[in-house]
Parts: C-alpha cells; sequence; structure tokens
C-alpha cells in the first residue's frame, strides 16, 4: 500500500513538473528559432557594414556569439536596439557620440554624368543599380536599401542619397512593412552571393577547359609536326626516284659512272638528313 501511494506521489510530481514546464515555455514564448537568426530577423539587411562586420547576417552571429553589441547599428535606429534588447533581455544600449543617425534615404544617381564605369553596380549588395559598361546607370528606388556603398567608388561624384518621404502609419504597420523589406533585401542580397559564386565556378571551369585545350595543342603540333616530316621525306624520295636522267642516250661508261656515282651521294644524303629528323623508334622499316 505505501509503495503504491509513492508511485502515485511520483507520478504526480513528474506530470506537474512537465505541465509546469510547458505553461512556462508557452508563457515566455520561447522560441527553437537559432538566436543567429531572430537576431537576424530584426536587422534591416541594409548590407551597410556601419556595424563593423562585412553584412548583418555576420553582425548577428557576433551579436549571438556575444562578441558585438546591440548598438552598433545605425539603419535600424534606436527602436531596433529596444528590440534586441527585448529579444536578448538585456538593457537598452544608446548609440556611441559619434554614430550620426539619418533619415531612410535611396541613392539618386545623376543621369547626366553618368560614365557608365559599372563601379557602383559592383558595390551594390542588393542588384539594386541598372546598367552596363560606358551605358547611362539608375538606381532601382524600390530595391535599394540606402546603404551608401555605391557612393565612395563613383569617380565623377554622381551619386547622392535622396531622403524618402515618411508616409503616416502606425507602428504596427510601419513594423510590418519593414520586415518585409528586409526579408525582400535578405533575399536579393543572397541570391546576388550565389550569382557571384556560381560566376566564380563558371570561370574556374572556363579556365580549366582552355588550360587544357593548350596543353593538347602543344602536344598534338609535336606529334604531328613528325608526322609530316616523315610524310613529306617519303614524298621526297618517291619523287626523287621518279626523275629519270635526261640526254643519257649517248653517255660514255665514264660519263654514266660519274652519274651514277652523284646519284649514290644524294641518296645517302637523303638517308643521313632522314635519320637525323626522325625520332628514336620511329624509322621506316
Amino acid at each position: 500500500m505505501l509503495t503504491a501511494i509513492l508511485v502515485m506521489s511520483a507520478i504526480v510530481i513528474t506530470l506537474g513538473a512537465v505541465l509546469g514546464f510547458v505553461a512556462l515555455k508557452s508563457k515566455a514564448g520561447v522560441d527553437d528559432t537559432p538566436l543567429a537568426d531572430r537576431i537576424d530577423a530584426i536587422l534591416p539587411q541594409t548590407q551597410c557594414g556601419k556595424c563593423g562586420y562585412p553584412g548583418c547576417r555576420p553582425y548577428a552571429e557576433a551579436i549571438a556569439a556575444g562578441e558585438a553589441g546591440i548598438n552598433k547599428c545605425p539603419p535600424g535606429g534606436e527602436e531596433g536596439i529596444r528590440e534586441l534588447a527585448d529579444l536578448l533581455g538585456v538593457e537598452f544600449k544608446p548609440f556611441g557620440d559619434d554614430v550620426v543617425l539619418k533619415p531612410q534615404s535611396v541613392a539618386f544617381i545623376d543621369e547626366n554624368l553618368c560614365i557608365g564605369c559599372t563601379l557602383c553596380l559592383q558595390a551594390c549588395p542588393v542588384d539594386a543599380i541598372s546598367g552596363a559598361s560606358k551605358l547611362m546607370h539608375t538606381i532601382i528606388a524600390p530595391l535599394c536599401t540606402g546603404c551608401e556603398l555605391c557612393i565612395a567608388p563613383c569617380p565623377v561624384d554622381c551619386i547622392s542619397m535622396q531622403p524618402l518621404p515618411q508616409a503616416a502609419r502606425s507602428k504596427q504597420a510601419a513594423l510590418v512593412e519593414k520586415r518585409a523589406a528586409a526579408k525582400a533585401a535578405r533575399e536579393r542580397y543572397q541570391f546576388r552571393l550565389e550569382r557571384i559564386e556560381r560566376d566564380k565556378r563558371e570561370k574556374a571551369d572556363k579556365l580549366a577547359q582552355k588550360e587544357k585545350a593548350v596543353a593538347q595543342s602543344v602536344a598534338a603540333p609535336k606529334a604531328n609536326a613528325q608526322a609530316l616530316i616523315q610524310a613529306a621525306l617519303e614524298r621526297a624520295k618517291a619523287q626523287a626516284a621518279a626523275v629519270k636522267p635526261q640526254n643519257t642516250g649517248r653517255l660514255t661508261s665514264a660519263q654514266q659512272a660519274q652519274i651514277d656515282e652523284i646519284e649514290a651521294r644524294r641518296a645517302k644524303v637523303h638517308e643521313q638528313a632522314r635519320s637525323d629528323i626522325t625520332p628514336p623508334g620511329n624509322g621506316a622499316s
């Protein structure tokens, strides 16, 4: 009887602990998503590098690892710091005195000054610039994240930042819009990285094929040259054998002997030249 009571008590205690943990988890809104992913979802995805990291994802991973502060992202503003603080359960930490907050802006290209150098296209992390070499470039405003990375490379200073008009909307609506824009920017950035890697692989493959073709072309002429020389010698020999001395009807025996001696020397010279040119093992049978 005592054993049964102890067993039932253990079951009740265990069940209560499980239900309590489930309730606590539900109340706290515990998320199994990796912390770096949740931090990255808060960041604005401008990929501007102003945080000191080469993109939003590396910065998110640094925060998750405790290697970076939550106040290093000017494009995210103070609202972004508050969101990160709430997520991590830490205190709000304002920007440093050296940080200048700017209104949300997009790049603008003065098309009258643009020389089509493509340097801004290479700098844009989300492919928000349209253009080609030696042709006019233009900003695709809805895609621009305002990272300002295109300004410095421009050799003619034809790019400037234009503040966006702020429409009146609720805080929740603004948050939803910000999240949607960040998600789209992240996808474009990832697509660009994949495209760059694909281009590198294709370039490497083409280079390898070219090097292989060059190696084959170097080896082939060497073998072909030997075959061509051998064929030329055979043709010359056949032509020489087909040539008959003319005006020999009235030759004396001494003259004929002299001609035979000359022909023998010529044949010997041809044979010697052939043996000098023909590689070992490739001689005629």
